[in-house]
């Protein structure tokens, strides 16, 4: 399978905005919950959310209220709405199934400025 292409991320100021895209090939995508995970400097990687074809979503309790994933299944597309970001968001992001099924890709670097 090809990796997912993220895109979106950039720099920020502490309480701005950003949305991140991730482009998804196969039958992967079609039958498998989606997931965007992260990844800071010297840390390891942790799921940020996660979403199911169907349309249900699960949260970091860092991240609640602030980040909404969604996905467009006919474009093999995923999302992730970001708002008021905090420097502690500050990492690469990276989508994938939630089990992990596709190769990792190059992810999207989130930087937060305060």
């Amino acid at each position: 399978q090809v990796q997912p292409v993220e895109s979106g991320g950039g720099l920020v100021q502490a309480g701005g905005s950003l949305r991140l895209s991730c482009a998804a090939s196969g039958r992967i995508f079609t039958i498998n919950a989606m997931a965007w995970y992260r990844q800071a400097p010297g840390k390891q990687r942790e799921l940020v959310a996660a979403v199911t074809r169907g349309g249900i979503t699960n949260y970091a309790d860092s991240v609640k209220g602030r980040f909404t994933i969604s996905r467009d299944n006919a474009k093999n597309t995923v999302y992730l709405r970001m708002n008021g970001l905090k420097p502690e968001d500050t990492a690469v992001y990276y989508c994938n199934t939630a089990d992990r099924s596709y190769p990792w890709g190059q992810g999207t670097q989130v930087t937060v400025s305060s």
